[in-house]
């Protein structure tokens, strides 16, 4: 009960009802990453009229953060590439880090040296600094 009335009052939440519609009528699902956010096309590639490509999209687990989307996702939801990630057999580099959704806002958002969010004291200043005066 509480996932439909969190469709119907939220649309950061998952899908929304009228998503869930559309993708119910029009969407074939192409993949899913790992994040367990889901990748839809339209039925059978069909281009769009009114846009003159087909459309794509996603559904989020959870909150909707595009920074939770994968690289290869990227750019298969934006036309880059043609071929969905989960369509092709691409491993990683051995120095390719796996993907992080952007922390920025949060409490895991990086902070460095010297930030005033920074935990700890803040460094004292060296006096390398002087400050701009108008009119000098």
């Amino acid at each position: 009960m509480k996932d439909w009335l969190l469709q119907i009052f939220t649309w950061w939440n998952g899908q929304t009802i009228g998503t869930r519609f559309h993708t119910w009528r029009h969407g074939e699902r192409v993949g899913e990453d790992e994040f367990g956010n889901v990748y839809y096309r339209t039925k059978g590639g069909v281009k769009d009229k009114a846009l003159g490509f087909q459309r794509r999209w996603v559904i989020y687990k959870g909150e909707a953060e595009a920074s939770k989307v994968p690289p290869g996702w990227n750019g298969w939801l934006h036309h880059t590439v043609d071929v969905a990630p989960s369509e092709e057999s691409y491993q990683p580099r051995e120095w390719q880090q796996p993907h992080q959704q952007n922390w920025t806002g949060t409490a895991l958002a990086y902070r460095p040296q010297g930030s005033t969010l920074a935990e700890g004291e803040r460094p004292a200043a060296t006096g390398d600094y002087e400050a701009w005066t108008p009119g000098r």
